[in-house]
């Protein structure tokens, strides 16, 4: 289970493509609003090194 002070990348979903929109806690991508088309990478990976993403409902199951 990640620490909610994990960092994690958030990227929009544009055609098959995952643009970086920016990096934030755990904590803060579980308080954004909820958006079609955003990702998280998965907390257990390194944020802006990993092909693993989640959505955000996934990404708070795993807290």
């Amino acid at each position: 289970m990640p620490d909610q002070k994990a960092i994690v990348e958030v990227v929009a979903i544009e055609g098959e493509e995952r643009v970086p929109v920016g990096i934030v806690s755990v904590k803060q991508a579980l308080e954004m609003p909820t958006r079609d088309g955003v990702e998280y990478s998965h907390p257990d990976h390194e944020a802006g090194a990993t092909d693993v993403f989640v959505t955000q409902q996934e990404l708070s199951q795993l807290t």
